[in-house]
């Protein structure tokens, strides 16, 4: 099982991504990080969550080489319709979600941590949205809320990447240690919030969501349907090929002559 979700007795869940070699999950990953959240939320014993990874970083965004080794576009829907679910359980979690980053955060990594309600990260951790490399786009929405717009332009543009530590003066991760020492980090501050009423903690949960300026979960659909377009303009087949050493887009054009 990639995901696995533990109450402590603190009242304080810990999800674990460990979907080796990088976290970059499949569809059905997405999926399971949106159950485990939604189960978090509803459980009345859960104070608060914290979101955590095992391995070498915390996410790779989704599995690129499952969707070229699919057929037609079943995967690209699939992780389209998965990380929504997903980013969208961590944004509307019932309980604070605190996202502790260890490693690369990429891709839909940062539409997870986006997301979260505060972040620590280790001081190997950065952030990038590498998307325009695999013709696709998407987690701007995710990435405008870690960084200033101008920024966010950039990096998205250019698929450049971001230290954590680069983050803290942004206001964005609230603290960076070094990464023996993320976990009990996540954990004390998890730990002052599970201390509190959880009930004012979860109608304030509700309350800053009411007030947040941009509907994140209206605005990544909208990035999402251009990631459609590209796609069936063939663009993000012939990209995805290039990164995951596969042919899809010659397969696709293949069947295009022959159905001519």
């Amino acid at each position: 099982m990639p995901i696995t979700s533990t109450l402590r007795d603190d009242h304080v869940r810990v999800i674990t991504m460990d979907h080796p070699p990088v976290n970059a999950l499949p569809v059905q990953g997405w999926y399971d990080v949106a159950a485990a959240l939604d189960e978090a939320g509803r459980d009345p014993e859960t104070h608060v969550v914290v979101l955590r990874a095992e391995g070498k970083g915390f996410n790779a965004g989704v599995d690129i080489k499952e969707m070229q080794n699919t057929e037609g576009f079943d995967a690209l829907i699939g992780a389209n319709k998965g990380c929504h679910a997903a980013f969208k359980a961590v944004y509307e979690c019932a309980v604070p979600v605190i996202a502790a980053v260890n490693g690369f955060c990429v891709g839909g990594g940062v539409g997870l941590v986006g997301n979260a309600d505060c972040v620590v990260a280790s001081d190997d951790a950065f952030f990038g949205v590498p998307e325009v490399n695999q013709g696709a786009l998407g987690a701007a929405t995710h990435m405008a809320r870690l960084v200033p717009q101008h920024l966010m332009r950039t990096l998205y543009f250019t698929a450049r990447t971001i230290k954590a530590a680069d983050l803290v003066q942004h206001g964005s991760v609230l603290e960076v240690v070094p990464r023996d020492q993320l976990d009990d980090t996540a954990l004390a501050l998890a730990a002052e919030i599970a201390a509190k009423d959880t009930r004012v903690i979860r109608a304030a949960k509700e309350a800053l969501n009411g007030i947040d300026p941009t509907d994140v979960n209206k605005s990544y659909r909208f990035e999402q349907g251009f990631t459609m377009e590209l796609n069936l303009m063939g663009v993000s087949d012939e990209l995805r090929d290039t990164f995951a050493g596969t042919a899809k887009s010659q397969q696709s054009a293949g069947t295009e002559k022959g159905n001519k």
